[in-house]
């Protein structure tokens, strides 16, 4: 039967409890950190060479749905109640509001260092420790906003943009494309400043601190951010239906994508599973 994962605005205190107490014990063990790990591996750029398979590409989407289903298995082997809310970034949209909250998440850093003091996940909690990033710092860091060069959430008439575009994604397969939902909602824009992050990579820079980078997975929000991005893909399956993933087939050798994207029926690093497989989910969860 399938599980259900709900608005992080509708759970309960029970709830958020137990999602937090299951986040913490899984950095307790260790297995938090391999998270961190996987994301930074995959997270090569389309100006270097080889395989991308997490950004930058379109299995962009399939890449963090199963990397999601990989970490809810992990919260609920510790408790098989708990699955990955979301946060709906369209409607919930201050520094004060759900998810930011000291019984969920926590809220901002603090002006001098950027550094989260309140919640479950803050340095001072003694539960959350930086181990594996890109800094030395080992507390969690947050800009909510971007306080020195302010930007706004992406809004329902943004995200609608990305959900009305009926192609998946289309050549190059990568951040230049300027059609195709894929890139619409990962949000590879041109231009310089605000304009050129939409959508998913518009909140990773609004939340700031260790969202910007590869690794991004060490803020729990992560996993709400992008469970509300696998609900779009769900919603797009269902406003387009019989759209596919794409490319269905691999470039030619003779093309600059060549080896550099994951067609539809290939393997996906770092699992052996298609983005093909991971279209459907339906008989694992759904979203309420």
């Amino acid at each position: 039967m399938a599980y259900v994962r709900r608005d992080a605005r509708t759970l309960t205190a029970a709830e958020k409890r137990r999602f937090v107490k299951a986040l913490l014990e899984l950095k307790r063990r260790g297995e938090y950190d391999e998270f961190v790990r996987t994301h930074i591996q995959y997270f090569p750029s389309d100006g270097e060479r080889g395989l991308r398979s997490a950004h930058m590409a379109p299995s962009f989407l399939p890449w963090h749905r199963r990397f999601l289903l990989e970490l809810e298995r992990a919260l609920r082997r510790v408790d098989s109640s708990v699955t990955v809310p979301y946060w709906d970034w369209t409607r919930d949209r201050t520094p004060t509001s759900v998810p930011w909250t000291a019984d969920l998440l926590g809220g901002d850093g603090r002006r001098s260092d950027r550094q989260v003091t309140t919640g479950p996940f803050a340095y001072r909690e003694g539960h959350w420790t930086i181990k594996v990033g890109v800094t030395d710092e080992p507390f969690l860091t947050r800009d909510l906003g971007r306080s020195r060069h302010p930007i706004d959430l992406p809004t329902k008439s943004e995200l609608e943009w990305a959900l009305k575009d009926p192609v998946y994604d289309v050549a190059p397969w990568d951040s230049t494309v300027t059609r195709g939902f894929r890139n619409k909602l990962e949000g590879w824009g041109t231009g310089r400043g605000g304009t050129s992050w939409r959508n998913h990579n518009r909140v990773h820079r609004w939340v700031g601190g260790e969202m910007l980078g590869g690794a991004s997975v060490n803020d729990p929000v992560f996993w709400l951010h992008h469970a509300f991005i696998d609900l779009q893909w769900q919603r797009w399956q269902r406003r387009h239906r019989g759209a596919r993933y794409l490319p269905a087939t691999p470039p030619g050798r003779d093309d600059e994508q060549y080896d550099r994207v994951v067609a539809r029926h290939q393997r996906l690093p770092p699992w052996d599973v298609t983005p093909d497989e991971l279209e459907d989910v339906g008989r694992i969860y759904r979203y309420g």
